[in-house]
């Protein structure tokens, strides 16, 4: 549960949508709670949010996100893209039935039975953010002032006022001290929240501290101008980039402030990137921070070919950027570039890297690298020798989760991320492998995981709903919405290195003779922090994995 003045986490957008906008609009004595889970004695109960007005009485208000509709027989339905279907809703039995478990709660405790107070108003309306209604809907069972739909918002907490004034005019309007007290016994007494999400917050807080910690290790090679920086999945390597590129940008000691790039493959990666880097102090901000895409954007070169232009990506656009970079002032040039994912780089960019050096004989290059995580078919390498610095710590997966893709590491490792659950194999045929992959996304679901929190990456073909998300809001606005969106994230393994979810469905929908189907499987893998689920033939994923690490999924 939480209230206002807190950041409750929502299941879905509606009613985090909802709940902003009444945050936006009420009094200072007006309370909201969302999220309560109530138990009666005939059910379980979950109560979207409450609304607690002096003055003027309780609503409880149940959201619905999706479309819905209601049907010639008075049935309510609501359709989703997640699951392409209808499916039955009862908003007002919900909303109802709550608003009376709640006031039987609350009437039941002795601190308001003593007190000989007398019953206030209660009321409860159906919320509906992305719905339209007419403005003479009507149902046998919900009038239209008590549900508002999408053109509705703009005065909803009025609405939410005229609720009690039409549902129970005969009892008294609540005083501040019967709301105070309301609030009182609702703190502490609802039910406590799943397991699964406490525990990886417990094992996310240590990971934290663990990764900070390895930090130190810029300060031990402080002096070392040309550095790459090895190690596995869960290592640390992507916190200890932007580590640096933070620590050479302000400079410390007798170090002066640096103009320095961070760069990485993939959109995704950057995007995470820009987030950490906005809210810091301009002067702990990087010159530049983005993908190589980005970089030529920056120097001006404004139209790309398709991505299946291999020419034009791996040669035709360096030599473009060599060129730009030679010809670069000197104010525009950097003191440092930090390349994470650097074993994707194909050889042609360095070069226009290099360049790009206020002094290409001592400028820094700090190079971030695992190269069983090479996934595409490039083998560039920095131009000048780097002294190496290997990472051989796991911090960000559980023990299980790194033991199992532990055969696929570059290096043998220290595990140090903390015990979870075992990680699961589900047998299923490879055409039938997407549908079973979203089945699993519902249990987790139901498990008490937050969508947010769940990622479904396939290793072939991408999922239906990726491409629709693609197609509608455009490559960049597809990955903002892995930061943005508190949904479940559909992606490509190809998209997705560096970057990470609690709980991923790993959809082994591949072809046997998929290039570099062993460095993806590793990737895929590895996103999962905390539980882990793997879909497919157990063929492939022998095939594909080895012995080992079919053994140590359970496999036999």
């Amino acid at each position: 549960m939480s209230e206002l003045g807190e950041r409750p986490r929502f299941e879905h957008e509606s009613e985090r949508l909802v709940w902003e906008r009444l945050e936006g609009t009420i009094s200072s004595d007006t309370r909201l709670i969302a999220n309560l889970r109530l138990t009666s004695k005939k059910k379980d109960h979950e109560l979207d949010i409450i609304v607690l007005m002096p003055e003027v009485g309780i609503v409880v208000l149940e959201v619905k996100g999706g479309s819905v509709s209601v049907d010639e027989q008075g049935r309510w339905w609501t359709s989703s893209e997640k699951r392409r279907s209808r499916s039955r809703i009862h908003p007002v039995d919900q909303a109802r039935d709550g608003k009376y478990a709640l006031r039987e709660y609350v009437e039941r405790d002795e601190r308001w039975s003593d007190s000989s107070r007398r019953r206030v108003r209660w009321g409860h309306m159906v919320v509906l953010p992305f719905t339209d209604l007419d403005d003479d809907f009507a149902t046998t069972d919900c009038p239209r002032w008590a549900i508002s739909g999408r053109g509705d918002l703009g005065n909803l907490l009025e609405r939410i006022r005229d609720v009690v004034l039409e549902q129970e005019t005969d009892n008294r309007v609540p005083t501040e001290d019967d709301i105070e007290l309301i609030g009182e016994i609702l703190t502490g007494r609802h039910l406590p929240t799943r397991a699964v999400t406490e525990e990886a917050d417990e094992r996310e807080a240590v990971a934290d501290r663990l990764t900070q910690e390895q930090a130190t290790l810029l300060n031990a090679a402080r002096l070392i101008h040309r550095l790459e920086v090895r190690g596995g999945a869960g290592s640390g390597k992507t916190i200890l980039a932007l580590t640096q590129a933070k620590e050479l940008t302000r400079g410390r000691g007798k170090r002066k402030p640096q103009r320095v790039a961070l760069l990485c493959y993939s959109i995704g990666l950057s995007e995470y990137f820009k987030r950490q880097l906005a809210g810091v102090p301009r002067k702990e901000r990087p010159a530049f921070v983005g993908c190589f895409e980005d970089l030529a954007r920056e120097w001006g070169i404004t139209e790309f070919p398709e991505r299946n232009d291999t020419e034009f990506w791996e040669h035709g656009l360096a030599a473009r950027m060599s060129q730009l970079a030679a010809a670069l002032p000197e104010g525009r040039r950097f003191d440092s570039i930090i390349v994470d994912e650097a074993q994707d780089f194909a050889d042609d960019w360095w070069l226009s890297l290099m360049r790009a050096l206020k002094d290409e004989e001592t400028g820094g290059l700090y190079v971030y690298s695992d190269e069983n995580q090479r996934v595409f078919s490039r083998f560039g390498k920095p131009p000048v020798p780097l002294v190496p610095l290997v990472l051989d710590h796991n911090l960000r997966n559980t023990r299980q989760i790194a033991t199992a893709f532990g055969p696929l590491t570059p290096m043998r490792m220290s595990l140090r991320g903390g015990d979870g659950a075992e990680v699961e194999f589900v047998p299923c045929d490879t055409d039938d492998a997407l549908s079973v992959a979203d089945d699993q996304v519902d249990r987790l679901l139901d498990q008490g995981w937050e969508p947010s929190d769940v990622a479904l990456l396939t290793l072939g073909s991408r999922h239906p709903i990726q491409k629709e998300r693609w197609a509608a809001e455009g490559q960049a606005g597809y990955w903002r919405s892995f930061w943005e969106n508190d949904d479940v994230f559909y992606g490509h393994v190809l998209g997705c290195k560096g970057l990470e979810r609690r709980a991923v469905v790993l959809c082994a929908n591949a072809k046997p003779d998929l290039e570099r189907a062993t460095e993806m499987l590793y990737v895929g893998m590895s996103r999962a922090t905390d539980r882990l689920v793997i879909v497919g033939d157990p063929m492939l994923i022998r095939a594909i994995g080895g012995d080992q690490v079919a053994a140590r999924i359970g496999l036999s």
